[in-house]
């Protein structure tokens, strides 16, 4: 009886929530009821009642006898007996990556009447800034989260809607947990100042202006914190339509296409073309609805921008003129070591021309070759011999007996140039460097015979007119192996702690450019046909050289071969590129004399090595020689590679 006491009063309880409508939230938004006081509840869970996007509801039993919902995904529930019927708006989850977000500007105010459909406010991803639309109609009685709170959590409570406009006052002293005798834990009215190396979000526009759009230098790729601005196509004043390239933006990858989403006039370029280093967020221009609004434009400035104005330079050459510092005891204190005395005997110069920045003023390598660098002459007068005596004598001396009152004046003649470093070459030093220090590298070499290799390529080129090169070979070849031996296809998640097989065998292909290296990836290279591979990698090589990939070209890659026999390379180790587990180094061809068993006697071959570089966490010495084995037999009979 108890028993069925039970599951009759649990079917009950579970259609009076169904019919009540109690979980119409979507995602961002928990609907918030009073409690009612007495009776007992227990927990319950039950499949019927997923909703939406959410995954399983939980019940969890409450002191008033009311049951309220606990989502899987992380929405909390907050709710105060006092406050009549709202929502909190929590901050979405608007991409798979996001984990928190930076609020914009809000598009209401409160106390203002919301409907479906209506913009609340712009949240700022990790990937780009959005429109946040409400999904209830009310009343915003409260904003929890100013404009300009930034890493804000996926789940933080943005805002209360209730029904009514007589429910405004009650939530005067709301804060996000409910308790109104509580300090309002809201964020800063003022955004705190954020470092350099953090994405500065786009501050809120004059209320003065007319209707516009700002548009923020957006991460075009995972790993972007930064680009540089290159030619503006268009000037201030042209009309625009959404899908015009608005200028082109450079990436730590290639270099992209900024296009417009909207459509107006660009009323104002805040970010002038040759800007380097503009942070992720940062204002580029502006776009406004008239072509009438644009002169009210004409004196806005983004403070946040001036260090991107101040950075647009070109290489320039300069002359080294330093500024001789007065000579004292402390210039030649202590001993000097035999580099600093060779450099001295074969530069000439004397010990007392030269300021010491070493400890207790000791002059160390580095002050001679700036100083030589810098043009400093010899003093009249002095012979080599003497200055190499010289310096000796005031070394071993705890200061010199006399020293010049001032120092010569250097020669100006000298120019050196500053190349700036591109931001390719920045992310690929801090890429590498976290490879080289997380990745627990390990290595293994193999000859690979090439013979029947170039006799088939050869055969290609005569008789069907088909080029198709080593590299090309080298590809296919790989991605056979690691089809043969799927284990050699894998990765270190660290979200699992564990490696995980890649679906697809897609290789990435390391191409030297001007600005740094960069791999683009050969989607399903085990599926083509040689000719293919030949057509496509010259596609990609060409368009990688000309900054030209689009981001789905060089993102990702579950295998990378870097081959550098084309510059007479034996052989070499390459570093792996996370988050792949291994990496190709390829060689030249040399020309061998080897034993052969089956004429017994020596010949002649072409052998190439190989060197693969593995994560010792996802591969072991077997399947790193699996791949190799595997590897070496198709090159050794390239026929099977057509099959």
């Amino acid at each position: 009886m108890a028993g069925t006491w039970r599951a009759r009063a649990m079917q009950e309880r579970m259609a009076r929530v169904l019919s009540s409508n109690l979980f119409g939230a979507r995602a961002g938004m928990s609907r918030h009821y009073p409690r009612p006081s007495g009776g007992r509840t227990k927990q319950l869970d039950s499949e019927l009642l997923k909703r939406n996007d959410f995954t399983t509801l939980s019940f969890i039993p409450e002191r008033h006898g009311f049951l309220t919902p606990k989502f899987a995904d992380g929405v909390r529930s907050f709710s105060s007996a006092d406050l009549p019927p709202h929502e909190v708006v929590t901050m979405p989850a608007l991409s798979p990556t996001m984990t928190q977000g930076n609020v914009g500007n809000w598009k209401k105010q409160e106390g203002d009447r919301v409907a479906a459909g209506d913009v609340l406010c712009d949240i700022e991803t990790d990937k780009a800034t959005l429109d946040f639309e409400t999904l209830e109609d009310g009343i915003l009685v409260k904003i929890l989260m100013p404009s300009g709170s930034r890493d804000v959590p996926v789940g933080k409570a943005l805002c209360v809607i209730a029904e009514s406009e007589e429910d405004v006052a009650k939530f005067a002293s709301y804060s996000e947990g409910g308790d109104q005798s509580a300090p309002q834990a809201s964020a800063p009215k003022q955004q705190a100042p954020v470092s350099s190396s953090s994405a500065p979000c786009p501050r809120t526009p004059p209320a003065d202006l007319p209707p516009h759009q700002i548009l923020a230098m957006p991460a075009l790729s995972p790993t972007m914190t930064q680009g540089n601005v290159g030619t503006w196509r268009k000037k201030e004043g042209d009309q625009i339509a959404a899908g015009d390239v608005l200028c082109d933006i450079e990436t730590d990858k290639a270099t992209l296409d900024f296009e417009s989403l909207e459509d107006g006039y660009l009323a104002k370029i805040i970010i002038p073309s040759g800007s380097k280093d503009v942070q992720v967020g940062m204002e580029l221009c502006i776009i406004a609805e008239s072509g009438e609004d644009l002169d009210k434009f004409a004196s806005y400035s983004d403070a946040s921008a001036s260090a991107a104005t101040t950075s647009v330079s070109k290489p320039t050459e300069t002359a080294y003129e330093p500024t001789p510092a007065p000579m004292t005891s402390s210039t030649v204190k202590g001993n000097i070591g035999p580099a600093v005395k060779k450099l001295l005997a074969e530069s000439g110069l004397n010990v007392s021309q030269i300021q010491g920045t070493g400890p207790g003023g000791m002059i160390i390598k580095g002050d001679v070759l700036a100083a030589i660098k810098g043009g400093m002459k010899p003093l009249a007068g002095d012979k080599a011999g003497d200055k190499v005596k010289g310096a000796a004598a005031q070394t071993d001396a705890a200061a010199p007996k006399s020293a010049p009152s001032k120092a010569p004046t250097p020669d100006t003649s000298l120019t050196f140039e500053d190349i700036p470093n591109t931001p390719i070459r920045k992310i690929i030093a801090k890429r590498l460097l976290e490879s080289k220090n997380i990745i627990p590298h390990a290595y293994v070499q193999s000859d690979t015979t090439l013979d029947a290799t170039l006799r088939f390529r050869k055969y290609l080129k005569d008789t069907h007119g088909i080029n198709v090169s080593v590299n090309d070979f080298v590809i296919k070849a790989a991605a056979l192996a690691l089809k043969e031996v799927p284990d050699a296809n894998a990765f270190w998640d660290d979200k699992v702690g564990d490696r995980v097989n890649n679906n697809s065998i897609d290789i990435s292909i390391a191409v030297a450019t001007d600005k740094g290296l960069i791999t683009p990836i050969l989607k399903n290279a085990d599926q083509k046909s040689l000719s293919t591979i030949s057509a496509e990698v010259k596609t990609l090589v060409e368009k990688a050289r000309n900054g030209k990939l689009k981001p789905h070209e060089f993102q990702g890659g579950t295998f990378s071969i870097s081959n550098l026999g084309m510059f007479q390379v034996d052989h070499f180790c390459a570093i792996i590129n996370p988050p792949q587990a291994c990496i190709l180094a390829v060689g030249r061809g040399v020309q061998k004399v080897v034993w052969d068993e089956d004429s017994n006697g020596p010949k002649t071959v072409t052998q190439m090595l190989v060197t693969i570089s593995v994560d010792h966490r996802v591969y072991g010495g077997d399947t790193a020689s699996q791949f190799l084995a595997a590897f070496r037999k198709n090159l050794a009979n390239p026929q099977r590679m057509l099959l």
